[in-house]
């Protein structure tokens, strides 16, 4: 378990990745609703993702902040990409990331593109598998992006140098 990042102290800006009318049939009719999937980020190594749902679009998508803000993890990065290459999962979603030299630039599908710029990532390639649904790419890429360490991180968890690890 990460340790919770005090969003307070951040410079964060947000994104929008998804609007949805969700119906709910009543006696009456139907009761629409709006979820807003957002992601928030400081472009620094830090980024969370929350969904917000409400009668009113601006009511759903501070919600979807505020939920955002609440799930931050941070995020190891070398320069201007990821340390390794990662596959995250989530559901039928699979978003393999692979680092890029500089001047690449972030090569990646709508929603997985949002998480990452937000992230800081400035060099990536992507490729989004299975599910296109823009909450489970988003969640699949939050998976990917939890599993990066850098090798300080792993020689310091082995109590080795980094020499030794990298042979």
């Amino acid at each position: 378990m990460q340790k919770r990042i005090d969003a307070s102290t951040l410079d964060l800006k947000e994104r929008l990745v998804s609007i949805n009318r969700v119906a709910k049939v009543v006696k009456g009719g139907r009761n629409f609703r709006f979820s807003a999937l957002m992601v928030v980020g400081d472009e620094n190594g830090h980024v969370g993702v929350g969904m917000g749902k409400a009668a009113e679009i601006p009511e759903a998508v501070r919600k979807g902040v505020e939920d955002a803000k609440r799930h931050m993890i941070e995020v190891s990065l070398v320069g201007t990409s990821i340390p390794h290459a990662v596959e995250g999962k989530f559901g039928k979603g699979h978003v393999r990331m692979l680092p890029a030299e500089e001047g690449t630039g972030v090569i990646a599908g709508g929603p997985a593109r949002a998480v990452l710029e937000m992230v800081g990532v400035k060099d990536i390639r992507t490729k989004s598998y299975g599910s296109n649904n823009p909450a489970n790419c988003v969640k699949a890429t939050m998976d990917g992006l939890t599993q990066l360490r850098t090798a300080e991180e792993i020689a310091k968890l082995r109590g080795k140098t980094v020499e030794e690890i990298l042979g």
